[in-house]
């Protein structure tokens, strides 16, 4: 009977331990997960930060990708490339509105509504997602209607899939309406609110996610998420994307061709401009940018040279700093601020501008007003020794030079004399004390 006892105990541990090792081997083989983080503008270099995410947590068998989420909006083809992205992958994204302050608005409405899980951080807000397209006032009132009917029919395309608030989504693109994270957990736009990452894994542990005919269950209790960077490309392609950062590069492109062009051979301000002017073109044809102020900034430069060649007594610098400010003021028209250029930055802009070609033009007048230094005419005032009498003519040492000299007065050998005048090779010079 002892015998059977002892037995039962040792099979009673083993399958215990067996149990605990399969728990263990079965914790250690949960799927990653993968988070990426979307601070700032939606644009070209966010959309593709995003797509190539979603390939890379795929490749490396991902169980999903949360998306941490803080943007103003951005571009319209941007949103649809990520959302596009979003429908067609073959894992489940989550959309995560955070920290607390953070939003999901215009572009991040869409975002954030295409997600398999969408959840927001308390204190967030969602909303404000009426299209505004690239010149905003240049089209007619039909081309604005067809733009906004047209995005209305994307993000009820995109509710109806998901499931989400459709109503709430035409309100958002028509009214640009804008809830709180409580409204919209209430109105079925987002799934769940949660404080942090940690609480969201064990929320959503063991959900069943349901997408093209397949389903999955998530497994993401005490699973550590793994973070996606955004390579060195795409996070100089972002920078430069910013409209302040862009107008900088356009001045700072042509100041360097400027500096080129006024002194040849120099190079180096030319590579650098050439530069400049080349990354500042790519981010502005992202922009909603206006030949109009580009050829006021243009023509301000002009006026800065032109007052370097002509004497303007300064109107043609006034001239090219008011054509500077208006040009910097109407280079990017945009309702949003996110997409203008900052005050504080075309403010210092223009002043620098006006007081750096101030300064070339100062310098260039007073090059011409201050008599030669070289040449001929640049011996006029200099001090000699008379090496010969000159009575009235002789021989005058000036820099080490020996002159044929003429003098109205007669100077003894070892005078000092000074020049006064260049007559046909031959210096007059007089006497001095």
């Amino acid at each position: 009977m002892k015998h059977h006892l002892v037995f039962a105990l040792i099979l009673w541990v083993f399958v215990s331990l067996c149990i605990s090792w399969g728990g263990l081997a079965q914790g250690q083989e949960k799927p990653p997960i993968y988070i990426i983080e979307v601070d700032g503008i939606i644009n070209p270099a966010t959309a593709k930060f995003i797509t190539e995410s979603i390939d890379q947590a795929t490749e490396k068998g991902a169980q999903c990708l949360i998306i941490q989420l803080d943007t103003p909006g951005g571009l319209m083809e941007s949103m649809r490339s990520i959302v596009k992205r979003i429908l067609t992958a073959s894992i489940p994204v989550i959309v995560y509105v955070s920290p607390s302050g953070a939003r999901a608005a215009s572009a991040g409405v869409f975002i954030t509504m295409a997600a398999h899980l969408a959840v927001m951080a308390p204190g967030t807000h969602i909303g404000a997602a009426h299209p505004v397209s690239l010149g905003e006032g240049k089209e007619s009132k039909t081309m604005s209607e067809k733009i906004v009917n047209d995005t209305v029919s994307y993000i009820k395309t995109i509710a109806k899939t998901r499931g989400r608030n459709v109503d709430w989504g035409e309100k958002a693109v028509r009214k640009s309406v804008s809830i709180t994270e409580e409204e919209a957990l209430k109105l079925n736009v987002i799934d769940m609110v949660s404080p942090d990452i940690p609480d969201l894994l064990t929320r959503i542990d063991g959900k069943v996610i349901k997408f093209d005919g397949m389903t999955r269950t998530l497994l993401t209790k005490g699973v550590q998420p793994r973070s996606l960077q955004m390579s060195w490309r795409y996070r100089l392609l972002d920078i430069i994307s910013n409209p302040s950062i862009a107008y900088i590069l356009l001045m700072l492109g042509i100041y360097g061709i400027f500096f080129e062009l006024s002194n040849p051979g120099a190079i180096l301000p030319g590579v650098v401009g050439g530069i400049f002017l080349i990354l500042a073109f790519y981010a502005l044809q992202m922009l909603p940018i206006s030949f109009a102020g580009l050829a006021l900034i243009l023509f301000a430069i002009i006026l800065f040279i032109a007052e370097i060649k002509v004497v303007s007594h300064g109107l043609l610098s006034v001239g090219g700093v008011i054509s500077l400010f208006l040009g910097s003021m109407m280079l990017i028209e945009s309702p949003t601020d996110y997409m203008r250029i900052s005050l504080s930055v075309i403010i210092p802009a223009v002043l620098v501008s006006a007081a750096f070609f101030v300064f070339a033009v100062t310098m260039a007048i007073r090059a011409r007003l201050a008599k030669p230094t070289t040449g001929i005419e640049g011996l006029i005032g200099e001090i000699g020794i008379a090496v010969t009498p000159i009575a009235p003519e002789g021989k005058a040492s000036i820099h080490g030079e020996f002159w044929n000299v003429f003098s109205d007065q007669p100077i003894e050998r070892g005078d000092k004399v000074q020049v006064v005048e260049v007559v046909n090779l031959r210096l007059k010079v007089k006497k001095i004390e």
